[in-house]
């Protein structure tokens, strides 16, 4: 801890004050740094776990230790370079008083202290309580809702926003489940998003999306508004406490349609679970392999299970947590993306990018990084000076 008596204050600056008050700002309390500091000890601990030969033969133990050291990383880099700049600030310090060195440690000083503000605000972001599925991947869901045909067609659009994104993000995608309206587009579209952080950065997309264009098949140019719904769920771990009655399961089989030639349309590939408490129905029909259709119903299945049963347990701590399925009425927005003017607004943070076309080819970053950012804000003010 740097000594208060030592702190170097900006010139111009007077009185008791103004000298603590610039001194907190960049001050790490006991407690934080306490914190920090069994967060350094923690990833030593888990790089010599993941060197075990006990650990790299057991993947589910090996997935999450890396998930863990995925999380400790930033944290305690951000950490060991604050204090490197603490010391060398420190050392500065002491040649403040040299008649030929005073003026460039004082400039080193200022500009150090100026560094640690910011190092330590970054700090107190890392520190905040993490979602522990921010590191999963995910299932993402697309339901057309008000507007017919035309939600289809947005839902593709949708779609073909967030394929984008993953690819631009390098994540990985696959199409779980998919079913198509008349005219193109989609009644309802389940995608499964495999990457670095992939859910923690998508899970606020979860909500009402509404467009406001003219259709094709509108003939006297009238503006028309439609929704879909979003949802996002982390995938459960295959080794996660979740555990799913056979008995609870209703299973059928029937024939795919739609795209996927003769074979298809001749094996009873599709797959329909129902389950039965919760009344949850999942399909599956992309594939020609009856076995894999069941497999990804199922792991649909469990994501739905898990996020249901996360919902329940949440929704008198957080308020903000809402069903992610809703009806895909018009009011259940969050999101509107406007054609006529170019524009898509995202209304829960009063944000409108004149950017629409660039937003659909998967360029969410300043979206994703704008609710991110009033989330931390919330999450920082609710935990004041604690």
């Amino acid at each position: 801890m740097v000594p208060v008596a030592s702190l170097h204050v900006p010139p111009g600056s007077s009185g008791f004050v103004t000298f603590f008050a610039f001194f907190q700002k960049f001050m790490i309390k006991p407690s934080m740094r306490e914190r920090l500091d069994q967060l350094s000890h923690r990833l030593t601990e888990v790089d010599a776990m993941l060197a075990t030969p006990e650990v790299g033969s057991d993947m589910n133990a090996f997935r999450k230790l890396s998930r863990e050291r995925a999380e400790l990383e930033p944290v305690v880099t951000t950490f060991q370079n604050f204090s490197k700049l603490e010391q060398q600030v420190a050392d500065a310090r002491e040649l403040l008083r040299d008649p030929e060195l005073g003026e460039m440690a004082a400039d080193e000083v200022a500009s150090g202290e100026a560094e640690l503000v910011n190092l330590s605000e970054e700090l107190r972001v890392l520190l905040l309580p993490r979602d522990p599925d921010d590191g999963r991947n995910l299932f993402l869901e697309i339901r057309a809702g008000t507007g017919g045909d035309e939600s289809a067609l947005f839902a593709g659009d949708l779609l073909r926003m967030y394929l984008r994104h993953a690819e631009r993000q390098g994540w990985r995608t696959e199409i779980m489940s998919s079913h198509e309206s008349e005219l193109g587009g989609y009644k309802e579209v389940i995608v499964r998003i495999e990457g670095d952080g992939a859910y923690g950065k998508l899970k606020f997309e979860s909500g009402g999306h509404r467009v406001q264009r003219v259709p094709e098949t509108e003939s006297q140019g009238r503006i028309h508004t439609s929704a879909c719904t979003v949802a996002v769920m982390p995938e459960p771990d295959e080794q996660e406490d979740l555990v799913i009655n056979p008995n609870d399961l209703r299973i059928d089989t029937f024939r795919a349609s739609g795209a996927g030639g003769q074979h298809v349309n001749k094996t009873d590939s599709a797959i329909r679970i129902t389950h039965l408490p919760t009344g949850l129905v999942v399909e599956c029909q992309d594939d020609r392999s009856q076995h894999r259709n069941r497999e990804k119903a199922m792991a649909v299945l469990a994501a739905r299970l898990r996020d249901r049963e996360a919902q329940a347990r949440q929704s008198e701590e957080a308020a903000q947590r809402k069903s992610l399925i809703g009806s895909g009425d018009r009011s259940e927005r969050i999101r509107t993306y406007n054609f006529p003017q170019g524009r898509v607004t995202e209304h829960r943070i009063n944000l409108t990018l004149y950017k629409l076309q660039q937003v659909l080819d998967g360029e969410l970053d300043e979206i994703i990084g704008a609710l991110l950012a009033e989330h931390q804000a919330a999450q920082l003010a609710a935990l004041g000076d604690d």
